[in-house]
């Protein structure tokens, strides 16, 4: 029962994000960005636990990227539909994970089954828009953040979804070469055999 403990975390943090979308809407910024800390909190509990007791599964490993990119994305639509977000920054991270989600189905069904594997730099670039949506909930509630913060943050999470992006299309066209390869050279096998 408790290895499962990470996932209901992980559940609850799925199911805090309409409620959070919904409250950006209204305008009632405070409680956002007290339902945003409840599933931070949230997120690095279930990792903490998951690594700590051995008690990964591989649902953890689907649902909690999912939670993640649901928040996320679902965040940065509303703020850029608000203007408290640049709609090229948000297109850009629309963009990367449909690419990235479109590139993985492609390459369960032509090549193999995907396993999830984020890479150092897309934790550093998961990291980097938690902390930019954390940032403008924390100014829209009404405490001051100086402008160069989120100059800065909006900059860095620019060129990591990017470099991330180029990063993940790299990595998979690789493989998918690499095992293409070796089907038409076992293919070659077979017919030169027979």
């Amino acid at each position: 029962m408790l290895r499962q403990l990470p996932n209901v975390l992980t559940g609850l943090r799925l199911v805090l994000v309409p409620p959070i979308l919904w409250l950006l809407v209204l305008g009632d910024y405070a409680w956002a960005l007290g339902l945003a800390v409840v599933a931070g909190v949230s997120d690095w509990l279930d990792g903490a636990l998951a690594r700590r007791f051995g008690w990964q599964t591989r649902l953890g490993g689907i649902l909690d990227p999912l939670a993640d990119k649901l928040l996320l994305v679902g965040t940065y639509v509303v703020l850029g539909a608000l203007g408290h977000l640049p709609a090229w920054l948000v297109a850009l991270v629309v963009l990367r994970d449909v690419v990235i989600v479109a590139g993985a189905a492609v390459y369960h069904f032509r090549f193999e089954a995907v396993q999830p594997e984020p890479t150092r730099l897309s934790k550093i670039n998961t990291v980097a828009q938690l902390l930019l949506m954390m940032v403008t909930l924390v100014e829209l509630a009404g405490l001051p953040v100086k402008d160069p913060i989120l100059v800065g943050l909006i900059a860095a999470v620019g060129l990591l979804v990017v470099a991330t992006l180029f990063q993940y299309v790299g990595i998979w066209s690789a493989r998918a070469a690499r095992i293409a390869r070796e089907r038409e050279s076992s293919d070659g096998d077979g017919r030169r055999s027979r």
